[in-house]
C-alpha cells in the first residue's frame, strides 16, 4: 500500500500546523486534559495533538495508517505515547480503554466506506464512560471574509494532499459531514460548535 503522506510528511508541521494552532487550543478547552486521563487519537499524524495531552499528564495513544507520519510522531513523542501503525477501522485496543477518543480533521480523509466502521470503533474503545471528540469540516455557508479565507486555505491544503484525498474531502462534505456519521452510532452529543467562519464542526459526544 502506498503512503500518500510520504511526499509531504516532512513539511506537514511547518505548512499545516500554524493553521491548526487556534483549533488545538479550543480542543484543549473542550477536552479538559488532566493527569492520568487516557487519550487516543485516530489519525494522529505527526503527534502534535498528542503532545499537548502528554504535557498535561495524560496517558496517550495514537494510530495512523501513514508510516511517514508515524515515524515523525515517534520522534516527537518518544516513549511518552503508545503509537500504532494501523487501520482505525480495526483497532488493537480493548473495549472501553480510553476516557477520550479524538478524531481531529481525520474522517474526511478516509474513503466513504471506511468512515462508519471507524466511528463504530471509536464508540467501542471509548466505552460507556468515555467521550468522543470529533473535529472536521463543516458543509454549511461560510461567513465573509473570515470563512472565505479559511475555505481557500482548506481547499489548497486538501488539493495539495493529492487527488484521492481531495475527492474524499469533497465526498465528506457532500454527505453533510459529521452529523450523518454520528447519528447511527448511539452517541449522545453534549457539546457542539461551528468555528473558522463556518468551516469547522466540533462535536463532543458520549457513547450511550
Amino acid at each position: 500500500m502506498t503512503d500518500p503522506y510520504q511526499r509531504i510528511a516532512r513539511f506537514y508541521d511547518a505548512v499545516v500546523e500554524p493553521f491548526n494552532a487556534s483549533l488545538r487550543r479550543y480542543v484543549a478547552h473542550v477536552a479538559r486534559p488532566k493527569e492520568g486521563m487516557k487519550v487516543l487519537e485516530i489519525g494522529c499524524g505527526t503527534g502534535t495533538n498528542l503532545e499537548l495531552f502528554a504535557e498535561s499528564g495524560c496517558e496517550v495513544a495514537g494510530i495512523d495508517l501513514s508510516p511517514s507520519m508515524m515515524d515523525l510522531a515517534k520522534k516527537k513523542l518518544g516513549n511518552r505515547a503508545d503509537l500504532r501503525h494501523g487501520d482505525a477501522s480495526e483497532m488493537p485496543f480493548a473495549d472501553g480503554s480510553f476516557d477520550l477518543v479524538l478524531s481531529f480533521l481525520t474522517l474526511h480523509e478516509m474513503p466513504p466506506a471506511v468512515r462508519a466502521p471507524v466511528v463504530k470503533e471509536i464508540v467501542r474503545v471509548a466505552g460507556g464512560d468515555g467521550k468522543a471528540l470529533f473535529i472536521d469540516y463543516h458543509p454549511g455557508r461560510n461567513s465573509f471574509p473570515k470563512g472565505w479565507f479559511y475555505r481557500a486555505v482548506i481547499l489548497a491544503i486538501e488539493f495539495g494532499a493529492g487527488w484521492e484525498h481531495f475527492q474524499n474531502h469533497r465526498d465528506f462534505l457532500a454527505r453533510q459531514g459529521l452529523p450523518n456519521l454520528i447519528e447511527p452510532h448511539n452517541l449522545t452529543v453534549t457539546k457542539e460548535k461551528i468555528l473558522a467562519g463556518g468551516n469547522i464542526h466540533v462535536v463532543l459526544a458520549n457513547p450511550e
